[in-house]
């Protein structure tokens, strides 16, 4: 029995001899490594590479969901800053027309020797009476009365129809009817004045009727402007109401009828002057007269 211990001893005394040199063989620098090492080497770059081809792969595509994701946040900021920088230019865009609006109100106003001018700005406006009626913020307390001339910077849009002590509504021009009238008049240099009544809106033409009750030979021409002759009593002469655009004679051809264009934006509609008659010095007496409903 000691016999084979000693021989197993032996054995695994040479056995462990080998590898300790096999092993410093294999740590040599050595230009051709053997066969084996060789192999070994390859199959370890070949498993290698196998292992690490689909972690590179799902690496990248992970990568590539992380840059779509920074591209869509990036994206929706930009795009919320350029939503911010329309919704800014349109604001400065409406301003600057607020602008111009106020500052040819403000010549306007300027310009009107013959009356007090008091100015005022839409509040409110009717879906259902969008081309009739309008609301200002000015009433009684502001000096605001009944059927007084209401306009805007070029030109008439209406009259006062009714009134409460803080606003007023104005019924436009385009909701004029045949019982709202007004004496209007194309003056012309050559003293050949055509004279007749506002007595309406034509929903078809979308134009005023501007039925001529008083004129001379000359031929009524498109283009001509038609405005206020204060020969009613109610609105001061001279406010401009629209252009002629076309001229009907009735059946009978004794009397005319032109198509008024009115030279104020109806559907735009933000500060007005309400129009005081009392102190207009102009031509208070002639044979028209205004008739209000």
């Amino acid at each position: 029995m000691p016999f084979f211990h000693k021989k197993r001893l032996f054995i695994f005394l040479i056995g462990f001899i080998i590898l300790v040199a096999l092993i410093g063989f294999s740590l040599r620098d050595r230009e051709n490594p053997t066969s084996v090492e060789q192999f070994v080497k390859d199959a370890v770059g070949w498993t290698q590479g196998l292992v690490h081809a689909p972690i590179d792969y799902v690496t990248t595509v992970f990568d590539n969901i992380d840059d779509l994701q920074d591209t869509f946040h990036e994206n929706q900021v930009l795009r919320e800053k350029i939503a911010e920088y329309k919704g800014l230019f349109y604001d400065v865009q409406k301003l600057e027309e607020e602008n111009a609006e106020l500052r040819d109100l403000l010549e306007k106003a300027n310009s009107i020797r013959s009356y007090i001018p008091i100015q005022a700005s839409v509040i409110s406006r009717s879906p259902e009476q969008w081309m009739e009626k309008v609301t200002i913020n000015k009433g009684n307390q502001d000096g605001i009365k009944k059927n007084m001339a209401v306009i805007t910077a070029k030109g008439m849009i209406g009259k006062i129809e009714t009134r409460s002590k803080f606003t007023s509504t104005v019924k436009l021009l385009t909701g004029f009817d045949q019982f709202n009238r007004i004496s209007a008049t194309i003056a012309r240099e050559d003293d050949s004045d055509i004279h007749g009544m506002i007595e309406g809106y034509n929903q078809t033409s979308e134009k005023l009727v501007f039925k001529i009750i008083e004129s001379s030979d000359s031929d009524l021409k498109k283009g001509e402007l038609v405005s206020s002759s204060g020969m009613g009593g109610l609105f001061p002469s001279g406010l401009p109401i629209g252009k002629v655009t076309d001229v009907k004679p009735d059946q009978y051809g004794l009397t005319r009828t032109a198509f008024v264009e009115p030279v104020a934006d109806m559907y735009e509609i933000d500060h007005v002057i309400v129009v005081d008659r009392e102190h207009d010095t102009g031509n208070q007496s002639g044979s028209g007269k205004d008739v209000t409903s």
